[in-house]
């Protein structure tokens, strides 16, 4: 008998191991697939339970949104552009996943990007937001584009104010307070940022924080501008601004120490609602937390339930990488090309045998849309040159394997590419019978 997804039986495909006891440990059958290589059951999409380990799988967030920057900040990565038809491609997919909240763009940029915020908060069912500095003109652009939030900025810390804003902390404060009152009038959800809040003097960062606060913000946002934060020390801050407004919290973390991603989840856990990410992450500079490890990061190792439809991650990925012209690394996490990719003799054999031994297991390909690869090259075991044979209808000896593999091996050292086509000439070479019909059948 074969194992179904919801199987409470075993048969010889299951893995089996002695115990120091002598006594044959059977794992739980329900949270492993059958994956010999005749026959592999379909795996809950999404993860169960984590495994016992140093880790645990309770849970320090409770509440967890994602506000998707890609269209805005994404759109300032350095020589990226979007237009029209890219920005509202990108918005569609976005909003069929179920995002909580998509900054469209910055209504009063341009004409081009006005009439593209308001078509995408025309057609689209999640929450619109709208940039706006501190100035009446963005405001209203962004009001009168018709979305759901307005997002508006003012620089905080003292270098910025002095050689950015040419402001005085009191003008900067003023300029946000009348802003904040001016959106809160107008009846649409407010979000306040305080533009590079881990460089500003704590004392005046908490005194715009409650002022804001005041004045009708639904949305206090704190921005690592410059990607500066650590996990730890952006969690104490978040701790020490939830203290001081009944605004919900929303995050904003840049990747200039590569501690992005890291430190949005470290304000979910400090108590933040929400957090701004981009798809790819990209962003200014080395860009932002990225869309894809914040919410698979949730799922997957917080067993917290985004409503987003992971299984479109990779397709997301795929289209963002595309428009914005900027390749996705092989070895991104999630997204990249080698992230459910094996060409190790060891991690092949055991990935082969039960994806979860070199895989995170709380994490499937199937979870975010892509598919799992053995990639034949100068690491290659024999396992996995079995395993690609057989796929492609031939039934090796041991010995044919052998000698296959070491092909492989010698033409991968070359950095050559092998493909299934180089594969198929190695089978040829060595005499590698194809499987009769019969034994298909």
């Amino acid at each position: 008998m074969r194992l179904s997804s919801d199987a409470a039986s075993i048969d010889d495909c299951t893995p089996v191991r002695n115990r120091p006891d002598g006594q044959l440990f059977i794992p739980e059958v329900s949270r492993y697939r059958c994956l010999c290589p005749t026959t592999r059951a379909r795996r809950d999409l999404r993860r169960i339970e984590f495994f016992q380990g140093t880790l645990d799988s309770t849970s320090e967030i409770t509440d967890a949104r994602i506000f998707d920057t890609t269209l805005r900040d994404g759109e300032q990565s350095p020589r990226t552009s979007f237009n029209y038809e890219d920005k509202r491609e990108i918005a569609a997919v976005l909003d069929e996943m179920g995002t909580h909240v998509i900054e469209a763009g910055f209504p009063v940029n341009s004409d081009a990007e006005f009439e593209a915020v308001r078509d995408i908060a025309e057609s689209t069912s999640v929450t619109t937001c709208g940039l706006a500095r501190v100035v009446e003109k963005d405001i209203e652009a962004a009001l009168d584009s018709g979305v759901d939030m307005v997002h508006t900025f003012v620089s905080t810390s003292d270098v910025q104010l002095q050689d950015s804003m040419h402001a005085t902390r009191e003008e900067a404060l003023n300029s946000a307070v009348e802003s904040v009152e001016r959106i809160a009038e107008a009846g649409v959800e407010c979000m306040f940022s305080p533009m590079d809040a881990t460089r500003t003097d704590e004392e005046f960062l908490l005194e715009v924080i409650e002022a804001t606060s005041e004045a009708g913000a639904d949305w206090i946002n704190i921005p690592d501008t410059c990607g500066v934060a650590t996990p730890r020390r952006f969690y104490d801050l978040i701790e020490i601004v939830d203290g001081h407004t009944d605004a919900r919290i929303d995050v904003h973390t840049h990747d200039d120490f590569g501690l992005a991603s890291a430190n949005a989840i470290s304000g979910f856990e400090a108590g933040a609602s929400q957090a701004q990410v981009s798809v790819n992450g990209i962003g200014e500079r080395a860009g932002n937390a990225a869309y894809e490890e914040v919410v698979m990061a949730l799922e997957s190792l917080y067993d917290v339930e985004t409503g987003i439809d992971t299984t479109r991650i990779t397709e997301l990925s795929r289209v963002v990488e595309e428009k914005s012209d900027i390749p996705v690394p092989a070895n991104k996490p999630v997204v990249g090309r080698n992230a459910f990719s094996h060409e190790s003799g060891i991690h092949a054999a055991g990935v082969i045998q039960n994806a979860d031994t070199f895989e995170p297991g709380v994490m499937t390909p199937e979870m975010v849309g892509a598919e799992r690869e053995l990639v034949l090259g100068k690491h290659t075991g024999a396992h996995s040159v079995r395993e690609r044979l057989v796929d492609a209808g031939y039934d090796p000896t041991e010995a044919e394997v052998r000698e296959v593999t070491r092909r492989v091996k010698d033409y991968g050292a070359e950095k050559q590419q092998v493909t299934m086509s180089e594969l198929e000439r190695f089978a040829a070479e060595v005499g590698v019978d194809e499987e009769s019909e019969e034994v298909r059948a």
